[in-house]
């Protein structure tokens, strides 16, 4: 097989039980609506664990790309075509056949039911994974919805227990649930690391790219959808049962410095140049799960891949990546076997991307 080339993704809106995705649509130049398919999963391995429905495609969440042959293929199906070719063999050798992160956008019109998903200790135990769901969330945009504005809840004031935590959860008492947690004002530029086993929440009026392990583990404290409507009990255990669901949490509590402290982290000039900036935003310190840089871009410059597959989200601008036009909104995966590739600004633009990296 010849040189892996950069793949441009096709758009890959995911259903959930929350309205959004307005904010998402006016990054891809759209009028916007929101709808119950707010998030788009970008160069995705992994099937959304979504109850059946009637409108239900098949392989929901998986990622496709149009290949240089013009044929559409799901991007799981070319990896598994020639895996070191599109993941590298040291990849491979610690990891598997398996890209090892997914990367969404998200835009919430309101709150997120209260949740958490497990860390990787209690993702084996409880569901047989190698994987938890560690993710990290970069706030791109936001709106004030009804009057309020954007926030997420994330952490436990003080330590609590299952027990109090499971007496809230059969009452479903929503608000005693929240008042445990600290509530906390988000904006552009912002950052959060969310380790598995913490509870959050993300508030209405949040736009963002979350980067995560390759799961969709989430248990949800809340029994019914923002409508009152009541859910299935798989969206709040994932099939392991209202008493095991409990032992996902961590129940140590955090004052608001030390939340800050533990899961903010500030973003890190690495490297600049007069056509390019790069920041790390997440980095081994604060995960190994995953990696996440911000790349700005005014002029023209080169990228290497280092043998490490990635993942590029277009955030603000236009411009080209390995010669394939692209715009805010797109998404691209870069194969390890890639090597050598350009990103260019198209003239007067600032082309911003986001580089989203599996564990190393």
């Amino acid at each position: 097989m010849e040189k892996p080339s950069v793949l441009k993704m096709l758009e890959n809106r995911v259903w959930r039980i929350y309205l959004g995705g307005a904010l998402l649509d006016q990054l891809r130049g759209k009028e916007g609506t929101d709808g119950y398919f707010p998030e788009d999963w970008l160069a995705s391995v992994v099937a959304a664990n979504n109850p059946d429905r009637p409108d239900k495609p098949e392989r929901e969440g998986l990622s496709r790309v149009m290949a240089p042959n013009g044929e559409t293929v799901y991007l799981k199906d070319l990896i598994e075509s020639d895996p070191e070719a599109y993941l590298g063999a040291e990849h491979i050798a610690k990891f598997g056949v398996h890209f090892g992160v997914l990367t969404k956008f998200l835009d919430s019109a309101e709150r997120l039911p209260i949740q958490v998903h497990p860390d990787r200790d209690a993702a084996k135990r409880l569901f047989c994974s190698d994987y938890g769901k560690t993710e990290a969330w970069y706030i791109l945009g936001s709106r004030v919805i009804k009057g309020e504005e954007p926030y997420i809840l994330l952490g436990f004031k003080q330590d609590t227990d299952c027990a109090k935590l499971r007496e809230l959860f059969d009452a479903q008492d929503i608000a005693g649930m929240a008042a445990l947690m600290h509530k906390v004002p988000v904006k552009p530029g912002d950052l959060f690391i969310i380790k598995g086993g913490t509870p959050h929440a993300i508030g209405p009026g949040c736009f963002l790219l979350e980067i995560q392990e390759p799961t969709d583990y989430t248990i949800s404290l809340e029994k019914c959808n923002m409508l009152g409507e009541r859910l299935p009990d798989f969206l709040c255990h994932q099939g392991i049962g209202f008493d095991k669901m409990f032992e996902c949490f961590h129940y140590e509590g955090h004052t608001f410095e030390q939340l800050l402290e533990a899961f903010k982290p500030e973003p890190r000039l690495t490297a600049r140049s007069e056509e390019m900036a790069q920041y790390a935003l997440i980095t081994e310190k604060e995960t190994p799960c995953f990696a996440l840089n911000a790349l700005i871009v005014s002029g023209r410059c080169s990228r290497e891949t280092f043998g490490r597959p990635g993942a590029l989200a277009v955030t603000r601008g236009r411009g080209a990546v390995d010669g394939i036009p692209v715009r805010a909104g797109d998404s691209l995966f870069v194969p390890a076997g890639a090597g050598t590739y350009t990103v260019r600004a198209d003239t007067g633009e600032m082309l911003e991307l986001l580089e989203c990296l599996p564990p190393r």
